[in-house]
């Protein structure tokens, strides 16, 4: 019989469990994204003045990548009191250090009031969203994996995974509506003030959700049986969960980091990016941009949980390298639908891009979630993800514009995504199968992590 930490929860209880952790993702990925299109639309103008407008850009793109470069601390930070205390505390305090960060933007001066300390406030505020999303991602995702059955795991998992696209929509349609609404003066000068401030309300809500949800039952499990083998969280085997990730578990973190190559790096540039090269070079509006990352972010949305669902069916490693495969081949088609002009083309071009990413994207929660054991499992799963982000999401955009203006063309920035795309197949080609896992009988404690198949488990349980 399973024990209670890998029995199924009450259907009630694991949907709360998956609503808290996909509203909570969104109010970070919407406070994480927001900043991203507001870089590639009107930071360039307000904190960067002066410059010519493609320089201003890159510019504004360098403190956007400032972001990506605290996620590893965070995930670090909060990886390590994640193993030691609990899941729950510490998604609480990374969603009220996001929510506060974005909110702060929103009153910022700009350059015109207060001069060169206009974008040095930018980029503070921009290392503190990045510090919390770092251990935001880690800890949502381990939430709904510990709670769910391995049958359904890369399903339920993959439900936090949406909150990125959910956060984009929400982000770009704040937008969206804004610059529709307002004219170019308007929104130059106060309009793009209003959704970082509404970030303020939104952290409100998920605080709501977040709190109401329980604790990890297998983290609750193994912190227990530390407790029984004289082991307290305060001792010196438990103080540093990242020495024993390192130790035990460093290829499944090169792992994770490849992996996360083609699916960080093509997603900003379908993205962010985007926004860049369409109004630039293909003559787009930024509306008609917006509303085409709009569209393309529901599509996103709901196939991610199907990617999810697939994942459970044939095994996470199909499924993702499906999506590095497609995403290494759609980048030529896409930049030349892009180069159309034509509307349809562009919602196209970004849609299939965001399908083929969510191959990846959906069962990597559950993928990376099985590679590590209960104790490490936060700081292992956030340090493999975030350490990745820096070389690969963070100058995504940076990249992609410099290539831009050194070459006048979409060609070199299609080679950058494919070459990601080849470490990814490699990295995850490499790997284990994950699929039949059960987190509860991945050894917690200093030894060699050894996996039993759910099945084998239930057998000789």
């Amino acid at each position: 019989m399973a024990s209670a930490a890998t029995a199924p929860p009450p259907p009630t209880n694991l949907k709360r469990i998956v609503a808290a952790s996909l509203i909570g993702t969104t109010i970070e990925w919407y406070d994480f994204f927001l900043y991203g299109s507001a870089a590639a639309l009107v930071f360039n103008k307000l904190f960067f003045p002066g410059s010519d407008p493609l320089v201003g850009t890159l510019l504004s793109f360098l403190t956007y990548a400032v972001g990506f470069a605290a996620r590893p601390l965070g995930a670090l930070v909060f990886g390590h009191y994640g193993d030691r205390l609990g899941r729950k505390k510490l998604l609480v305090l990374s969603l009220l250090l996001m929510g506060g960060a974005t909110f702060a933007i929103g009153l910022l001066p700009t350059h015109a009031t207060v001069g060169a300390a206009a974008p040095m406030l930018l980029t503070a505020l921009r290392l503190v969203q990045g510090f919390a999303l770092g251990g935001e991602w880690g800890g949502a995702v381990l939430l709904v994996s510990e709670h769910g059955d391995a049958k359904r795991r890369g399903f339920w998992a993959s439900w936090p995974q949406t909150g990125a696209p959910a956060g984009q929509l929400l982000a770009t349609g704040v937008l969206s509506l804004l610059t529709a609404t307002l004219s170019d003066g308007s929104f130059v000068a106060w309009g793009w003030r209003i959704p970082f401030l509404l970030s303020g309300v939104l952290v409100v809500i998920g605080l709501w959700i977040r709190l109401s949800v329980d604790e990890s039952p297998l983290f609750r499990e193994a912190l227990a049986r530390a407790e029984e083998r004289g082991r307290t969280p305060d001792s010196a085997a438990e103080k540093l969960p990242l020495v024993s990730v390192l130790r035990h578990h460093w290829r499944d973190v090169l792992v994770a980091m490849g992996a996360r190559m083609a699916e960080n790096i093509s997603y900003y540039v379908i993205t962010a990016f985007i926004l860049v090269y369409a109004t630039t070079s293909a003559g787009v509006s930024r509306q008609t941009a917006l509303n085409a990352v709009l569209i393309a972010s529901a599509v996103h949305f709901a196939v991610i949980p199907a990617w999810g669902a697939l994942s459970d069916r044939i095994g996470r490693r199909p499924v993702y390298l499906l999506g590095a495969a497609g995403v290494g081949l759609w980048m030529f088609p896409f930049f030349s639908l892009i180069d159309t002009g034509g509307f349809g083309n562009l919602v196209l071009a970004v849609t299939v891009g965001l399908v083929l990413h969510g191959a990846m994207y959906a069962p990597q929660a559950a993928f990376f979630s099985e590679m590590f054991a209960t104790r490490m499992r936060y700081s292992g799963a956030s340090i493999g993800a975030q350490f990745a982000s820096v070389a690969a999401g963070a100058p995504a955009p940076l990249i992609a514009t410099a290539l831009l203006s050194d070459y006048g063309s979409s060609t070199p920035i299609s080679l950058y995504v494919i070459a990601a795309a080849v470490l990814t197949l490699i990295s995850v080609g490499v790997a284990k199968e994950t699929r039949h896992r059960d987190l509860a009988d991945v050894a917690d404690h200093g030894e060699a992590e050894v996996s039993v198949p759910a099945a084998d488990a239930r057998s000789t349980a």
